[in-house]
């Protein structure tokens, strides 16, 4: 049985909306890394990839430079 997901409200479209766009350059065995992977692990939308794997990224960092209470052994 499917599960319906809720309706998207003009407030939800609105506030999750792209419009910051970022650019990057690449080298030529960059971008044929890029292409190469893409290719083999048939990735399709390349945009959502980059994207997911940059803030994956950014909250794992996050994560790891939050204060803690107690400084933990090894990690000078």
């Amino acid at each position: 049985m499917a599960v319906k997901k809720p309706k998207k409200t003009k407030e939800d479209i609105q506030k999750y909306k792209r419009r910051h766009r970022i650019e990057i350059v690449l080298n030529d065995f960059e971008m044929q890394a890029f292409v190469n992977y893409c290719q083999k692990y048939k990735v399709n939308n390349k945009a959502k990839f980059i994207r997911e794997a940059v803030m994956t990224k950014v909250l794992k960092k996050f994560d790891e430079d939050y204060p803690t209470l107690f400084d933990v052994p090894g990690s000078n």
